[in-house]
């Protein structure tokens, strides 16, 4: 079955054919560093690397192309506010980025291109613009340059608007042809740091926002490509804006786009400007882990809003425990075995615009007839759930036998320590047991238990698992 997606442009779910057989080119719009990532950002990484890893399963070539705005106008205010260098702010806040990505099993882009390293390629693209009459100096000569909307007739086709009926900024009417025209290049500002700038031909400025992308996404996958991805938030402007100056260029630029929903804390979208974010850090605090967040950003579809709740994401740790316990369960039985190739119900849904939801439906029903098949004790039917198992949660990046998920940042190296301390622990409770101080050995299973280690006893001896605190 070949795989099917939404694309915004057309508001249609299409047959995805890529440009090129066997390779697949995907630009996924990525951070604007000027603060710690939250939990909504991380929903973006974790959806495009399940379409990234489900293309490489079907095998597919992918080159995965996620930016990061390292120079914008809210990091330059940060940096006036903290006094801090620009540069500074942004890349702390980027290796907190990555630090949440690897926490998550997000596999790394092919390239993560940074928008000051591409001034140069920002600068051609402009050139470009100006001689094609879509793009002008400011009429004040004060270095600003322009897209010109109305020169653009499909301007607002992506996001369904009409340039007649959108608002213009602030900028004074000097400064522009119409209200509408975004910036391309940005001059010289007073009250911005003195660091912030580049040459041009047009005077020292920054680029805009919209012209990183676009220059961007040509330098690393070409004139056209297959994917471009983000949030439904960054349909308009941003992505609008991107088309008519890519298109108006003369570039192809993206022939699909996929838009994921957003994670909403209450009646609004999780956003660093509202100040209503929640981290991984925090939910880790409350016992949930990186493995558990990923399980609860993959399980609605990629297109349903998700409304947080702490009793939601309770629920979808207990959901994956589940799993996880299965897997650990038919490991000790008949080895970790290799995953194959998913089950046909599970390779439809993902086909069907990756529907995770219906996808993990499948993963559950296979967990159950795993269960049966171990208190039956039918190796054979055993093992043929867990190699699906494991493979359908390979897509997903869930599987609990990869070794990203040894325990987080440093945690493969206190995870030898921990079974160590847990075996003395049931090696004393053993001693307990064959003596008959059955007070002595409950004593050590609760200490475990209230440790967030869950203790079952099996015909081969007792086996332990992380379970709720």
């Amino acid at each position: 079955m070949t795989l099917r997606l939404y694309d915004t442009a057309t508001r249609s779910v299409r047959d995805f054919v890529p440009m090129t057989p066997g390779q697949v080119g995907i630009y996924l719009c990525g951070l604007t560093v000027q603060s710690p990532p939250h939990i909504g950002h991380l929903r973006s990484a974790v959806n495009y690397d399940v379409l990234r890893r489900w293309l490489l399963h079907v095998g597919l070539d992918v080159t995965l192309i996620r930016n990061v705005t390292d120079v914008d106008d809210k990091i330059l205010v940060k940096a006036v506010q903290q006094n801090q260098p620009y540069w500074a702010i942004a890349y702390a806040n980027r290796l907190l980025l990555d630090r949440d990505y690897r926490a998550l099993n997000v596999l790394p882009p092919t390239y993560e291109p940074l928008a000051t390293g591409h001034i140069t390629e920002m600068h051609d693209l402009i050139k470009v613009l100006i001689e094609r009459g879509h793009a002008y100096p400011a009429e004040s000569g004060n270095g600003d340059v322009y897209f010109d909307v109305l020169s653009y007739p499909e301007y607002g086709a992506l996001s369904g608007q009409k340039p007649e009926d959108m608002r213009g900024s602030d900028v004074a009417e000097r400064d522009k042809r119409d209200q509408r025209d975004f910036a391309l290049w940005k001059s010289v500002k007073p009250t911005e740091p003195e660091d912030a700038y580049w040459s041009s031909p047009w005077g020292r400025g920054r680029p805009g926002w919209h012209i990183e992308c676009s220059a961007m996404a040509r330098r690393y996958l070409g004139d056209e490509f297959d994917i471009h991805g983000g949030g439904l938030d960054l349909t308009f402007p941003h992505h609008e804006n991107e088309i008519a100056q890519s298109k108006a260029a003369g570039l192809g630029f993206a022939r699909y786009w996929v838009h994921h929903a957003l994670l909403n804390l209450g009646e609004a979208k999780m956003s660093k400007s509202l100040g209503n974010v929640i981290d991984l850090e925090s939910v880790g605090r409350d016992g949930i882990r990186p493995v558990e967040m990923r399980y609860y950003l993959a399980a609605p579809h990629y297109r349903s809003r998700i409304d947080f709740t702490a009793e939601a994401l309770g629920e979808a740790a207990v959901a994956y425990r589940r799993i996880e316990g299965f897997v650990q369960r038919a490991v000790e039985v008949v080895g970790q075995g290799r995953p194959k190739a998913v089950p046909p119900a599970f390779a439809e849904a993902m086909n069907d615009d990756l529907n995770t939801s219906a996808g993990l439906a499948i993963v559950h029903d296979t967990v159950r007839e795993g269960n049966t098949a171990l208190a039956a004790g039918d190796e054979p039917a055993i093992r043929g759930a867990l190699t699906a198992v494991r493979a359908m949660l390979g897509v997903l990046g869930l599987d609990p036998l990869d070794p990203a998920w040894g325990g987080g940042e440093g945690g493969n190296d206190l995870k030898p320590v921990v079974d160590s301390l847990v075996a003395l622990a049931l090696e004393q409770r053993a001693q307990a047991r064959a003596r008959k101080d059955w007070a002595a050995a409950d004593s050590v299973r609760d200490q475990l238990k209230n440790a967030g280690i869950q203790v079952e006893d099996t015909p081969t001896g007792p086996r332990w698992t992380v379970g709720e605190h």
